[in-house]
C-alpha cells in the first residue's frame, strides 16, 4: 500500500494539473512541492536530516535554474554510503517526457558518460527510467533505452514495484543491481571504450599531419607536440562544460580560417588565466623551460576541425560535465599504451609500447584497490594527529602513470579538509569554505594549496607525468562553476604549477649511472631518464623522507630489460637476486624514500613471498620495514584479461610486528562489485569470501 504522502501528493497534482503543466510552473517548484517528497516517501533523506557528513549525504542536489538554460550537473544523485547508484534530471510538468526526446538525451548523456547503469528523469506527472549503457544518438526517441515508464495516475497501483526498485533498502539489498542485470543488452558502448578510440583517432591524425607539415620534428618532440595538443583541448572543452570558459568557444574557433594559430591564442589566454604547467609559453624564474615548440608548428584545418566537431552533441554524447577524473585517468592509462614513431621517410606510425607487447596490454588499477591503499595508509597516518601534523603528511608515488592513485589520496585529502572544517565551524574558515545548495565545498584556492601541499609523483614516461598533472588540476576544477572559479581568476590564476610536485625520471636509476656508463648515447640516456631523489626533492629527503609511498609499480622480470640494467641494479639493490623482478627494485627503492613510521601500501605479484627470486626483497622486508596487511587475490584476477595474481601489500618504516593482518579470497567466482564492497567494509566483517586472521611471517627472513 502507498503510503498517505503519496496518495497526498497524486490528489494534489490532479486537483490543480492545468496550473502545474502551465508553462509558468517551474522545475524549482516542481521539485520542491512534488518530487522531494516523493523520494523522501521512497525513503531518502532527500534533506539530509541526519546530518551525514558532505560525501555520506543520501542526496546531493544541484539548484533549479528557472531561466531554464540548463545546469552543469545532474539535479540530483543518489549516493548511499557515498557510492553514486544513479541520477534522477527533473524537468517542469509542462515538458512532455514521453514524446520530447531532449530530456532523454541529457539524461542518458549523463549516466553514459559516468558509466551508469541507469538514471531517471521525472517531471512527477511522468517518471522514466532508462538504460544508460548504450551510447545516445541524437536520432533517438524517447522511448529507446527506455526501460521503465509510469504517469502519475499509475503510481499508488505501482508503488510496491517502485519501492522494491528505488528505495535505499532496494539498493542495500541488491534489488537495484538485480533489476539491471536483468536488463543487461548485448551491444552496449560503454563512454571509456567510446573515448579512447576517439583519442587514439585523434593521435594519429595528428601525428600523421604533423610529420607531414613538420619534417624537422624528432620522434620526442612529435609525441610531447600531439599529447600536449589533445590535453589542452580536452581540459579547455571540460571547462566549458562547468561554465569557467565559455561554452562553444572551441567550437566556434574551428569554424574560422587558421583553426590552429586561433587555438595557439586560446591556449596563450589560458596560461594567463590558468598559469599551470599544461599551458606554459613564458619563461619565468623559477619555473621549468616554457614551450617554444607547439606555437610554431603547422598542422592543417582539417585535423583541429575534426578533433573539436567531436567534442560536441550531436557528433557525440559526451557530458564533460561530469566525466570522473579517475575514469578519465583510466582512459589515458590505456592511451600511454601507444606511443608515435617516426619512419625512415618521417611518417608517423603509432604502435604499442615494446613493454606493453611484453605484458599483453595496458591493465589499470581499480579505483576500489586504490581506495584501500589509500585508507591503509593515508588514513591511518591521519588518525590520532594534530591538523598542524596533517600538514606536513607528504604522500609519493614513485610511478604514478596516469596518476591514479594520487588521484584518490587527493580526493580523501579533500573530503578531510572539508570535514574537519565543517567540524571546526565553517564562519571561521571563510577563505577555505563555501556554501552551496549541495552543502559546504572547498575554495579552488583551498583545494590547490592542499594539491602543492601533499601529493608527489615521479614516472619515466614524460607523457604519463603530462597526464598525471592534467588528471589532477581537472581535479582541482571539479565542482567548480563561473561562479566559484571567475572571482579567483580575477585575483591570482586558477590552477597549481605542478612542475616541482610531479617529476618525470626513472626512480630506480640514479644519476650515478650516467657517470659510470658515459659512453651512452642521447636515446640510451632519454630511455634511462636518471632521476636525484635528493635534488628532486631536496626538503623532503633532508627531512627524513615521505610519509607515505602508495602505488601499482611495473610488473617487468629482468631478463626484458636492457643489458644495461642488469650490471646496475644488483650493485645497488639487496632485492635484485636472481632472476627478479621490477616491482621487488620499486617496494626497495619505496622503502628508502619513506621515513620512520610511514606507511608503504603497493598491489603487485604475490610470487615474490614464495619464488627463489623473491629471497632479495623478503630480506629487505624483514630488516627494513614492519609488514602490515597482506590481501591475496590468489584466484582472482584483479586485473581483468591478465593471468598474474596480485596482493596488497602494506608496510610501516618501523619495526617489524609479531602479527601481521591476512586476507586470502576464498573463491574465484566473485565479481568485481563483490570484492570492492567486501575491501570498503573491511575485511574483518567479510570472512565468507575471504580468510581471515594472523599469518606466520617467519619464512620472511
Amino acid at each position: 500500500m502507498p503510503p498517505q504522502a503519496i496518495v497526498d501528493l497524486v490528489e494534489a497534482f490532479t486537483r490543480n494539473l492545468d496550473s502545474y503543466r502551465s508553462p509558468q510552473y517551474k522545475e524549482a517548484e516542481v521539485r520542491r512541492e512534488f518530487i522531494d517528497p516523493f523520494f523522501e516517501a521512497l525513503g531518502w533523506d532527500i534533506q539530509n536530516r541526519r546530518k551525514y557528513a558532505e560525501n555520506y549525504k543520501d542526496v546531493v542536489h544541484e539548484p533549479s535554474l528557472d531561466d531554464e538554460s540548463g545546469s552543469s550537473a545532474p539535479d540530483y544523485s543518489f549516493q548511499p554510503g557515498g557510492h553514486l547508484k544513479f541520477y534522477v534530471e527533473a524537468k517542469k510538468p509542462s515538458i512532455n517526457l514521453d514524446r520530447d526526446p531532449g530530456p532523454a538525451h541529457q539524461l542518458r548523456m549523463y549516466g553514459w558518460t559516468k558509466q551508469l547503469p541507469v538514471s531517471i528523469v521525472t517531471n512527477f506527472a511522468e517518471f522514466a527510467v532508462y538504460d544508460c549503457r548504450f551510447e545516445p544518438a541524437a536520432s533517438d526517441s524517447a522511448a529507446v533505452a527506455r526501460v521503465l515508464y509510469l504517469r502519475f495516475e499509475e503510481y499508488l497501483a505501482q508503488w510496491d514495484e517502485l519501492v522494491s526498485l528505488f528505495s535505499p533498502e532496494a539498493v542495500f539489498r541488491g534489488s537495484f543491481d538485480r533489476f539491471v542485470e536483468t536488463r543487461r543488452r548485448r551491444g552496449a558502448a560503454p563512454f571509456d571504450e567510446r573515448f579512447l578510440d576517439d583519442m587514439e583517432d585523434w593521435r594519429k591524425r595528428l601525428a600523421e599531419n604533423l610529420a607531414l607539415r613538420n619534417t624537422v620534428l624528432s620522434q620526442r618532440e612529435l609525441n610531447y607536440a600531439v599529447q600536449q595538443t589533445i590535453d589542452r583541448i580536452i581540459f579547455l572543452r571540460i571547462c566549458e562544460a562547468r561554465g569557467i570558459e565559455p561554452f562553444g568557444r572551441l567550437r566556434d574557433l574551428a569554424e574560422l580560417p587558421a583553426i590552429y594559430a586561433n587555438l595557439i591564442e586560446y591556449f596563450r589566454s589560458a596560461d594567463d588565466a590558468y598559469n599551470s604547467g599544461l599551458f606554459h609559453f613564458r619563461r619565468e624564474h623559477g619555473r621549468e623551460v616554457p614551450d617554444e615548440l607547439t606555437p610554431h608548428l603547422k598542422i592543417d584545418d582539417g585535423v583541429p576541425k575534426h578533433i573539436v566537431k567531436q567534442l560536441y552533441w550531436p557528433a557525440r554524447p559526451y557530458a564533460f560535465e561530469v566525466v570522473p577524473a579517475d575514469i578519465l585517468g583510466q582512459i589515458y592509462e590505456r592511451f600511454l599504451g601507444r606511443v608515435i614513431y617516426l619512419t625512415p621517410g618521417h611518417r608517423a606510425k603509432v604502435d604499442d609500447k615494446p613493454e606493453v607487447k611484453k605484458a599483453g596490454g595496458v591493465y589499470y588499477t581499480p579505483t576500489y584497490v586504490v581506495n584501500y591503499i589509500v585508507k591503509n595508509t593515508v588514513d591511518h597516518l591521519i588518525k590520532d594527529k594534530t591538523w598542524k601534523q596533517v600538514t606536513r603528511l607528504r604522500i609519493l608515488d614513485p610511478a604514478c602513470g596516469s596518476g591514479s592513485f594520487l588521484l584518490g589520496v587527493y580526493e580523501y585529502l579533500l573530503n578531510w579538509y572539508r570535514d574537519q572544517y565543517i567540524q571546526d565551524g565553517p564562519e571561521r574558515h571563510k577563505k577555505q569554505l563555501y556554501q552551496t545548495v549541495a552543502g559546504w565545498k572547498l575554495t579552488i584556492g583551498e583545494k590547490k594549496q592542499i594539491l602543492l601541499r601533499h601529493i608527489y609523483g615521479v614516472d619515466i614516461d614524460p607523457q604519463a607525468v603530462e597526464v598525471t598533472k592534467l588528471s589532477l588540476l581537472l581535479k582541482v576544477l571539479e565542482g567548480e562553476s563561473e561562479q566559484t572559479a571567475k572571482p579567483r581568476l580575477i585575483k591570482e590564476p586558477a590552477l597549481p604549477d605542478l612542475d616541482k610536485n610531479i617529476k618525470c625520471g626513472n626512480s630506480l636509476v640514479g644519476p650515478d649511472f650516467s657517470r659510470q656508463m658515459r659512453l651512452l648515447d642521447d636515446e640510451e640516456k632519454d630511455r634511462l631518464n636518471a632521476f636525484d631523489w635528493q635534488t628532486g626533492f631536496p626538503e623532503i629527503m633532508n627531512s627524513g623522507g615521505f610519509d607515505a609511498v602508495i602505488g601499482n609499480p611495473p610488473y617487468v622480470r629482468i631478463q626484458t630489460t636492457h643489458a644495461n640494467d642488469l650490471d646496475y641494479y644488483p650493485s645497488r639493490y639487496e632485492s635484485a637476486v636472481g632472476n627478479y623482478d621490477i616491482y621487488c627494485l620499486f617496494v626497495e627503492r619505496g622503502l628508502k624514500c619513506l621515513r620512520q613510521k610511514g606507511r608503504l601500501g603497493y598491489i603487485l605479484p604475490h610470487r615474490f613471498f614464495k619464488t627463489d627470486y623473491g629471497e632479495g626483497l623478503r630480506k629487505v622486508i624483514t630488516r627494513r620495514a614492519g609488514l602490515e596487511t597482506i590481501v591475496d587475490f590468489d584466484g582472482y584476477m584483479v586485473f581483468k584479461n591478465a593471468s598474474i595474481n596480485t596482493c596488497i601489500l602494506i608496510l610501516n618504516g618501523g619495526e617489524r610486528n609479531r602479527e601481521v593482518s591476512f586476507a586470502k579470497a576464498r573463491f574465484t567466482e566473485m565479481g568485481e562489485q563483490e570484492v570492492s564492497e567486501l575491501l570498503s567494509q573491511g575485511l574483518s566483517e567479510s570472512s565468507t569470501r575471504f580468510e581471515i586472521g594472523p599469518i606466520d611471517v617467519s619464512h620472511l627472513s
